[in-house]
């Protein structure tokens, strides 16, 4: 098998080229899909893993896994990397790994934002939040503060100003990191101010602008662009002009519309360690109970699996209260009625021994003593690089300057070299870990949805037995003939289905009582169900038919069940880098 050094964080152009050598040497296993093309033309691609002399993928459930939407967020494509050899590796040995892809296939997208991972990874670097393209506006930001490395040393780091009314000082034990000052602090000390490093457009002379995230003139948000409830610029910042308007993200929606054999997915960000699902857009108390319990269910085993808390993104992962999250992957739950999850992989404060679990305000207000914690941890995995010290630099338009601070690309949104396989391998393997974003399908989720299963069977089968009309009139055969032009239908329903659909759940929608029963499965069967995961039909092909509607809901269950994992954040406002995350 072609090797790859899972420390590096790999440019386009390798990644690729280890793409094509895994097509070649497991042809059976593994084939290559160009679903599009990024902003700057570079080919987008999806890795179909799956035995292919056991039938076509297109006629097996799926379940989607990609990576590295947000530019920085690099270990997301070395994480699909990953997991592809594991299967790849896996497949007559690990028994798990051969019965999923004898029986499923996973579409790997490593990297759905080339352009802006080859930003980041370039000799001089530019860091961004997604796409390349300019936005909100087509040109260059008229002023500004536009980020860069100036000092032509490879990175992007901070400048710190002296300024007597600054916000920041130095820290009382350590005098290499600065922390927010102290109001009763009195005036005229040793203060700076403290900014992105870069140029100044149309500098004033008093006032400096960061436009942007973090000081660009590419302030899109892939990850804003989905559909499903997505919010104009004004509303949310980053979202595009109109839903899927970004070439990334309409080859990630069209895919899933051409694929309705795609069961799940789950999308791989940085950095908070979490696990996080929907909703992001409204509390748990208005989501349907039966899904609810679902991802309550696999939260549970995935924190188990992988060491990550399963949190919800309304509840715990708003970035400013009342301001939620929408335009996301999540799409595919809301329209589509997949469950999804989104991994953030890799935690820097839990790494540095910081156990506060506030994911997006931690970044805002901390004890300084974390400062310390996080500074001395960085001292010993990246010495010179996690933090860099501080030295003087005569900076074009703001006099004498000082250049270092954290160096965001190496610590927070990924991990330093010597982490980066071992935090992967602890989440995005089966077998070789706690946890994987697919490899646990069989594992977890199979016996969670098994268990709700079990309970529809005891409780509502008895009704369906006692139906005539639904079992023909003998309980023994429990209406297999129904079942099989049920199974046809689903399948034909399922290629024609349009795409405007709501949130679904996995055994069909019941009465006033919300609950599920086989009346709600048999409105999925027989096609009149709006919803299209209420159908998980996408999930039962003709040549998968059962025989026995019990054993047709199992099927449905398992095959449509996605495994367990979660996402991330952004905004700023510390010494230590912005807010982070990917989500």
């Amino acid at each position: 098998m072609p090797t790859v050094d899972y420390s590096r964080l790999l440019p386009y152009g390798e990644l690729v080229e280890h793409l094509r050598c895994l097509a070649e040497e497991y042809p059976r296993l593994i084939e290559l899909q160009i679903i599009g093309q990024s902003h700057e033309r570079r080919d987008i691609l999806v890795a179909a893993v799956t035995q292919c002399g056991t039938g076509a993928a297109t006629d097996k459930p799926g379940y989607w896994v990609d990576g590295n939407i947000h530019a920085i967020e690099l270990l997301g494509a070395t994480a699909c990397l990953f997991f592809i050899q594991t299967l790849l590796e896996g497949y007559g040995t690990d028994p798990e790994i051969t019965r999923c892809l004898d029986t499923r296939v996973f579409y790997v997208c490593p990297r759905v934002n080339p352009d802006g991972a080859e930003w980041a990874l370039a000799r001089c670097p530019v860091l961004i939040r997604s796409s390349t393209r300019r936005y909100p506006y087509d040109e260059d930001p008229p002023e500004g503060l536009i980020s860069q490395d100036v000092d032509g040393d490879g990175r992007i780091l901070q400048m710190r100003i002296a300024d007597p009314n600054g916000p920041w000082k130095c820290h009382p034990l350590e005098p290499r990191l600065l922390v927010r000052r102290d109001p009763a602090d009195p005036p005229g000390g040793a203060y700076f101010r403290l900014l992105p490093e870069g140029l100044i457009r149309n500098y004033d002379g008093v006032q400096v602008k960061v436009p942007g995230f973090f000081g660009e003139a590419q302030s899109l948000d892939l990850n804003r662009n989905f559909p499903a409830r997505w919010r104009q610029e004004f509303e949310q910042s980053g979202a595009g002009p109109y839903p899927a308007s970004e070439p990334e993200v309409r080859a990630v929606v069209e895919f899933f519309i051409h694929h309705p054999n795609i069961c799940g997915g789950t999308s791989l960000h940085t950095f908070s360690g979490v696990l996080l699902r929907p909703p992001g857009a409204h509390p748990d108390e208005q989501m349907m109970a039966e899904d609810l319990w679902v991802y309550q269910t696999l939260g549970r085993k995935g924190e188990e699996l992988t060491g990550y808390p399963a949190i919800s993104v309304w509840h715990d992962f708003q970035y400013q209260p009342g301001c939620y999250i929408s335009g996301t992957f999540d799409w595919i739950y809301d329209h589509l009625g997949l469950f999804t999850w989104t991994v953030e992989l890799w935690n820097p404060k839990q790494a540095a021994g910081i156990e506060d679990r506030r994911w997006i305000d931690w970044f805002r207000d901390h004890p300084i003593s974390d400062d310390l914690k996080l500074f001395a941890w960085a001292q010993q995995v990246a010495p010179g690089e996690g933090h860099v010290d501080w030295r003087r630099f005569d900076h074009p338009q703001l006099g004498p300057v000082e250049i270092g601070g954290w160096q965001r690309l190496v610590l927070f949104s990924n991990p330093p070299p010597q982490l980066r396989e071992r935090e992967i391998a602890a989440r995005a393997a089966p077998g070789r870990g706690h946890g994987a974003p697919g490899g646990h399908l069989a594992r977890a989720a199979d016996r969670a949805e098994l268990r709700m299963v079990a309970e529809l069977r005891e409780q509502e089968w008895p009704r369906a037995q006692a139906d005539p009309g639904r079992t023909g009139g003998d309980p023994s055969a429990a209406g297999g003939a129904v079942a099989q032009w049920q199974a046809a239908d689903i399948a034909r329903r399922a290629r024609g289905m349009g795409t405007h659909q709501h949130r679904g759940h996995l055994l069909g929608q019941a009465g006033a009582d919300r609950r599920p029963s086989l009346r709600g499965v048999d409105r999925a069967l027989t096609g009149r169900c709006h919803s299209r995961a209420c159908c998980l039909a996408r999930a039962c092909r003709p040549d998968q038919r059962a025989r026995d509607p019990r054993r047709l809901i199992w099927h449905l269950a398992v095959t449509a069940t996605p495994p367990v994992v979660g996402s991330v954040a952004r905004r700023r406002c510390n010494a230590v880098p912005a807010s982070p995350n990917g989500r």
